[in-house]
This record gives structure tokens, C-alpha cells and sequence, in this order.
């Protein structure tokens, strides 16, 4: 009866044209090589016997043949028995071993082995309902679809025949050779096949995990969408964000909204509210408040750029910044066109205009490379090269100029610094070597100005104060009492003090930057959850159920387990309207993700992509 059932289901999509009411109580047409009346055995049946060919039953355009029937003529009811096989021209074949039709009602069912091929899929089950009025049939007693590309097993299956749609109900399970879907409710279109996927959900193979609460997937091109707490496994990165694209013949994904990338091998995490991945070159691009987080255990690094590129396999990881880059840490800060930090090495390079500020202490060149012990994650030394130059803001105001501070200044061709428990401790300038020192004694007070060249210069810091200068192999210099100090002498030319722009949280990275509005994203709305497949409202003893049938009233009642947990009626129709649920304006438009991926992977690798 499955195959009569689906059959129906078929042929109705071709008979729109008939009425119900036309089609309502036309009898049955069969015939048979053996027939005879058992009214004691078989009251109110015609007993029909394959001999040479089986009992050919038609209807309404429907074929059906069978090994026995027992035709109830005056029920307009037929019990099929035996490899019964149902055609719908040549676009629906159906086989089971026992079916049942009532031409009035339109009802068929059918059970046993139940196998139901159309052009595009393959459906099996023990026991199947057809409603030709609806154009539906259902099961609940668990199913196997077969398509070009997949198997789909579930406890409870619905399809509709004018959409070519199956939905899916409870341990839901997608066999691919290339992976498995495992979902709670899964809406399929054969015909393309695609399908949605609704509470929680994942995709798994052997390079890769999606997780989601509601997604999109092209079982045939292998790739989709994902919304709602969605999220990407890889073997060690995980990425999450409002809407994932994922394509995985090219093991690409985009991320859009709330990013987070997760680097488990390295203890990083990269933030932005666009990304893309790219497994097959260990590569990550992302852009609109992007920042890497390395994650210390008792001091993070924070860096901050228009665009960040992360790649490398994980023992040699490489990020790079473009533009407006910002670094924090707690004790260190500072600003540069790009950098590029290379996590193997520990070497961290800051080009184009860079400036760091360590403590009280602002630090300019034409470039500062910045050296991590990879062990132990401390800052270990630093190098600025060409056009060095230190400043440290006195604290006490000048006294012939008492709305400005003094600055202690060292400049030279090259610096190089070491630090102490993560602190900057010392400093050597080479070549060059030029200083102002503000001198002062034990008790603070202010005892003469320190001015001098030498060929170099170390000096040491404690607590972020500038407290010894050593000179070595001076050329000229002197200490001169502070009236004695010419006023346009007291700043080196170069010297832009940039305190101001210091930053002193994490937070400062964004400091200045224009308020950032979200993409709006169009997602997957909620599914329509349709009438129920039999209608509950007609009492018991008005169910027309012809007296020979082996189905119960029980058997066209509705089951509350068996209903979709997630959705919308569709008689609802404000919910499904776009934007009228502000919770599902969270999700990712196709169109607009499936457009950008290939391009845009390109161009971040070779570091062209504008953002």
C-alpha cells in the first residue's frame, strides 16, 4: 500500500485538473484470470486469483497489479495481497507485499516492505499513509530515502508531492561517503537536493564538524549555510559566528557577525565580523574590527588592524596587520602601519611609522621588531632600527615654563632594549648617540640638565622610570643648570610627543574608530509546520474505514510525539514574514556568501584584498 500510497501521491500531481468531488465514488476497475464469491469465508468480497497474470486494478489513471485482491464492491474498497506493484506512467514505481485503497475517500495504505522509486529518490518503509486529496503520504514507523547523493533514515517522514518535499522528523541521520548529518528535523527537496536543517545539527566528516541550530545543505554540491549558534571544527580551529558559508570540496569557509576563531594549537583567538578560511592553505582572513588575542596566562596580547591574515600550519603560525594596526598589553602599547608576527620565532615586526610605549617611555624608528621567549611567552628584547628614539615625560613641570613637563630624551641610529619580568630594563642606542637627561636627586629635586653625544648609549629603567644614563665614548656633552639651558635646546628635532594616544586597555585599540553597525543578514526563517496529516476533529465512528480494512480508528489519530517540535503554522503568517521576528534576523543570505569565497581566499593569501 506505501507504493499505492505514493503512487496516488503522484498521479494526483498530474489529475489537478479533476475535481475531488468528480473523482469521489468512481468504482474500481479490475480484473483477474481467476475470480469467485466466499461469502462465508469472505462476506462482501469478489476473491481475485493470479493465474497466468496477476489482478490489474485500475483507477483514476493509477495501475496496480497484485497476486490477490479482494474487491469490496459496494465499499468501493480493494485489499491488495502479494507483490503488489503500482505505476504512475512511467515516473512513479511502486512495490509492497500488502496495500488497501477506498476509491471514495482517496485513502490508501500500504505496508510490508514498502519501496517507492520516482525519477529523483527512493523511499523505503514498513507501513505508509497516502492522502490523494492532500497529495501527501507519511510514515511513523521509521524510513530510508535514497537520492543520487545521500541516505536519509528517520523515525517520522511526511512528503509532500506538489513540492517535492520531504520533512523529517526525530533521529534524523544524512549518509554521504564524504559525511553525516545528524539532526533532529530536516526539511529535503529531492528534486534539488537540498536540505534545511532545524535544532541542533551537525555535519561531520573526517577533515571537519559543523554544528548549527538551523542551516541550509546542498547534498549534491556539498556546501551551505549555517545560523543560529553555529560553528566549524577543524582539527584546531574552531569557528563560530552569526552565519557560517561553508563548501567543502574546497574546505572553504566565510564567517559574517560576531567572529570568533578559535586557535587551539597556538592559544589564540581572532575576532572580527568578516572572515574566511581556507583549511587547504592554513589560512584565515578577517576584517571589520578584526583583532588577534594571544592568550598568556597572566597577560594577553591584543592586535588590532583593518585586515588580519593568519597563516601557517600550526607550528609555524604567521599573522599579519594591515593598516592601523594597534598592539596592547598590559605593560606595553603601540601603533604601526602593518606588522607581522611570526608565533614560531616569537619575533614580532612593527613597519611603517611605528611607535611603542613601555611604561612611561614612548619608543619611534623606521621600524621595531619586538622578541618573545616562545617558552616561557615573556617579552625577551627589542630592536628599533634606523632613526631611534626614546622620550620619557618628566613629572615635574619646568620652572620657567610650569604648564610643560621636560622630557628625557635618547635617540641614535639603532636601539636595543632587553627586558626584566616582562618590563622594559634596559636600553643601548648605537651610532650616534644622543641624550637629554633631566637630572634629579634622591629627594626629586630637579639638580641640572644632562646634554650629550656619544657613540653610544646604555641606560637602565626601574618601574618604568628613566634612573641611569652611561655614556660610552662621548664626544661632547655637558650638565647645565637648568636657567643656564636654553629653551630651544631642550627637545631634540624629531621628538613628537604622542602620549595621548597611549593605550591604556584593551579597549583603546578601537579607541577613535567610527561606531561599527553590523551587517543586516536575511536568513533562514522558521519552517511552516502544516496541518496535521489526519484530522483529528472527526469522531471515531464518522471515520470512514470500510469494515475489511486491517486499520484501526487509532491508526488515523494524530501522535503529540510525532509532531515537529520546531516551526511556524502556516496559517501564522505574521511570524514567517521577513523581519518580523527581530530573534531570526541573525542569519546569513545565500546569494551574498556563495558570490564572494573563491576571489576573496585568493586575495587575501597573496595580501591584495581590500576588506
Amino acid at each position: 500500500m506505501p507504493g499505492f500510497l505514493r503512487q496516488f501521491l503522484l498521479i494526483s500531481s498530474f489529475l489537478l485538473s479533476f475535481s475531488v468531488f468528480a473523482q469521489e465514488g468512481k468504482e474500481l476497475d479490475i480484473t483477474s484470470d481467476i475470480s469467485q464469491i466466499d461469502e462465508e469465508k469472505y462476506p462482501g468480497a469478489l476473491v481475485m486469483y493470479k493465474n497466468t497474470k496477476q489482478v490489474y486494478i485500475v483507477h483514476e489513471g493509477i495501475e496496480m497489479w497484485c497476486d490477490l485482491a479482494f474487491h469490496y464492491k459496494d465499499e468501493n474498497f480493494v485489499r491488495a495481497i502479494g507483490n503488489v506493484r503500482m505505476n504512475q506512467g512511467d515516473t512513479i514505481s511502486m512495490r509492497s507485499n500488502y496495500a488497501e485503497y477506498n476509491g471514495d475517500t482517496q485513502f490508501a495504505w500500504a505496508s510490508g516492505k514498502v519501496n517507492l522509486q520516482t525519477p529523483t529518490a527512493t523511499l523505503d518503509t514498513d507501513t505508509l499513509y497516502f492522502d490523494r486529496i492532500k497529495q501527501q503520504a507519511y510514515y511513523r514507523s521509521g524510513g530510508t530515502l535514497r537520492d543520487t547523493a545521500s541516505v536519509i533514515t528517520s523515525k517520522i517522514g511526511r512528503y509532500f508531492l506538489d513540492q517535492d518535499k520531504y520533512s523529517f522528523i526525530q533521529n534524523v541521520k544524512v549518509t554521504n561517503p564524504e559525511y553525516v548529518i545528524d539532526s533532529e528535523q530536516l526539511d529535503f527537496y529531492s528534486e534539488s537536493g537540498v536540505a534545511y536543517l532545524y535544532g541542533p545539527s551537525t555535519i561531520t566528516s573526517e577533515t571537519s564538524t559543523v554544528y548549527c541550530e538551523r542551516g541550509y545543505y546542498d547534498t549534491r554540491n556539498d556546501n551551505g549555510y549555517f545560523v543560529k549558534n553555529s560553528r566549524i571544527d577543524y582539527d584546531n580551529r574552531t569557528v563560530f559566528g552569526d552565519s557560517l558559508y561553508f563548501d567543502r570540496p574546497t574546505n572553504f569557509a566565510s564567517a559574517t557577525n560576531n567572529i570568533r576563531v578559535i586557535d587551539t594549537a597556538n592559544s589564540s583567538i581572532i575576532k572580527g565580523h568578516y572572515a574566511e578560511v581556507y583549511k587547504a592553505k592554513d589560512s584565515v582572513f578577517i576584517t571589520k574590527r578584526a583583532v588577534a588575542i594571544t592568550v598568556q596566562e597572566q597577560d594577553s596580547v591584543y592586535v588590532h588592524g583593518d585586515r588580519l591574515v593568519v597563516t601557517g600550519v600550526p607550528d609555524k603560525r604567521i599573522v599579519r596587520g594591515y593598516y592601523n594596526v594597534r598592539l596592547f598589553k598590559s605593560d606595553l602599547s603601540g601603533k604601526c602601519d602593518s606588522i607581522h608576527i611570526n608565533q614560531e620565532s616569537g619575533l614580532t615586526q612593527m613597519i611603517g611609522k611605528p611607535i611603542l610605549w613601555s611604561g612611561l617611555s614612548q619608543m619611534t624608528g623606521d621600524s621595531i621588531h619586538l622578541k618573545s621567549n616562545t617558552k616561557t611567552e615573556q617579552l625577551d628584547s627589542l630592536r628599533v632600527f634606523e632613526n631611534a628614539f626614546l622620550a620619557q615625560q618628566d613629572t615635574i613641570p619646568l620652572y620657567d615654563q610650569p604648564d610643560r613637563l621636560g622630557y628625557n630624551q635618547v635617540k641614535g641610529v639603532t636601539l636595543f632594549g632587553t627586558f626584566k619580568d616582562n618590563a622594559l630594563h634596559q636600553i643601548d642606542i648605537v651610532k650616534n648617540a644622543e641624550s637629554i637627561n633631566f637630572m634629579r636627586g634622591e629627594d626629586g629635586v630637579l639638580q641640572g640638565v644632562d646634554k650629550s653625544k656619544s657613540a653610544s648609549i646604555t641606560a637602565i629603567l626601574e618601574e618604568n622610570a628613566l634612573v641611569e644614563v652611561t655614556k660610552w665614548r662621548q664626544v661632547d656633552g655637558d650638565v647645565f643648570p637648568l636657567t643656564k639651558f636654553p629653551k630651544d635646546q631642550r627637545e631634540f628635532p624629531g621628538l613628537n610627543w604622542r602620549g595621548d594616544e597611549r593605550l591604556l586597555t584593551k579597549e583603546d585599540i578601537f579607541k577613535g574608530e567610527a561606531p561599527f553597525t553590523l551587517t543586516k543578514i536575511q536568513g533562514i526563517p522558521l519552517p511552516e509546520i502544516e496541518e496535521d496529516f489526519f484530522d483529528n476533529s472527526i469522531p471515531e465512528e464518522k471515520l470512514d474505514i470500510p469494515g475489511a480494512s486491517r486499520l484501526k480508528p487509532s491508526d488515523f489519530k494524530n501522535r503529540e510525539e510525532d509532531a515537529p517540535g520546531i516551526g511556524v503554522p502556516v496559517n501564522d503568517k505574521a511570524t514567517l514574514q521577513p523581519g518580523a521576528n527581530d530573534e531570526e534576523e541573525d542569519n546569513t543570505d545565500t546569494p551574498q556568501l556563495r558570490e564572494l569565497p573563491k576571489e576573496k581566499v585568493k586575495d587575501s593569501i597573496n595580501g591584495t584584498h581590500e576588506g
